[in-house]
């Protein structure tokens, strides 16, 4: 399909994307990549009479590894995620999942800022951050403000963000030990069915510290506290393992459409995040 007309703007700096936001309010949207919105807008999902492009604006994308923080350009893609080396040493999980985003198409234009600003469930890189315990930085009106990943989702396509904000950045500290994203998926390059991310840390054959997010299994990503605190202590035996993969299944809400019932989306999540809590710990 056609999307309705609208208004196209090119800004060359972030003050006038900021404007054409703040004149035009609801009727306004941010491009990025445009993976995310064109499509919706082509199928009359989603109707923006003014649509910001910004792909001119500077200082929106690159990465930054200062000591163990990291830092994002909203705009940077996911080929340069995948591409940079000090990124991959510093948070190899962000590659691998990276790599297992859409197709080499898609990742060579889509952006880290356009796939979690949206809060769009079926996207990779909200609950990847969540995982990560990473922070958004927002510009608006009054200035820049900072959202924890974790409190930034609040239903499908709805976000902490305001109408007049703009995601310029994620940064989160870097992660030690072992890693893991697994995805299960009907097809190259669709959204997953379930996906799982999961760091965890060891010391003296037990896991010290643990953080665990799946995707698409709710209204919003779910970064669960209990099953990641199920694996903490414990040299990560079957019963462990069990535990955390029953804690996260309480904390999931799926529902039934096109990729399963909801019965075979959950039996896809204990998969899949058994799978990932393995792969993490024998990296750890």
């Amino acid at each position: 399909m056609i999307p309705a007309a609208f208004e196209y703007y090119r800004p060359k700096d972030l003050e006038g994307a900021l404007s054409v936001l703040v004149e035009h309010g609801d009727d306004a949207r941010v491009l990025a990549g445009g993976h995310s919105l064109i499509p919706m807008m082509k199928l009359r999902m989603a109707e923006v009479p003014h649509l910001i492009d910004l792909q001119d604006v500077d200082g929106l994308s690159g990465i930054s590894v200062d000591g163990d923080t990291v830092r994002i350009g909203a705009m940077t893609t996911q080929h340069d995620i995948i591409d940079d080396a000090a990124l991959a040493a510093a948070a190899p999980i962000m590659r691998e999942a990276s790599l297992q985003i859409a197709d080499p198409q898609v990742r060579y234009v889509g952006t880290v800022g356009g796939n979690v600003a949206n809060g769009d469930p079926g996207n990779d890189m909200p609950g990847l951050m969540q995982c990560l315990g990473a922070t958004f930085t927002l510009f608006g009106p009054e200035g820049e403000r900072t959202v924890e990943a974790r409190d930034f989702y609040e239903a499908a396509y709805m976000t902490d963000r305001e109408d007049d904000e703009i995601l310029t950045a994620v940064s989160f500290t870097a992660s030690k030990g072992g890693y893991a994203y697994e995805k299960q998926k009907r097809k190259i390059g669709d959204y997953a069915t379930a996906a799982a991310a999961v760091l965890i840390t060891k010391a003296d054959g037990k896991c010290t510290a643990a953080s665990i997010a799946m995707t698409n299994l709710s209204d919003t990503p779910i970064w669960s506290e209990d099953a990641s605190n199920a694996l903490i202590g414990t040299a990560l035996d079957a019963a462990a393992i069990a535990a955390a993969v029953t804690a996260m299944l309480g904390d999931i809400d799926p529902t039934d459409d096109n990729r399963g019932p909801v019965e075979f989306k959950r039996h896809a999540a204990s998969i899949i995040l058994r799978r990932a809590i393995e792969t993490a710990w024998s990296r750890a």
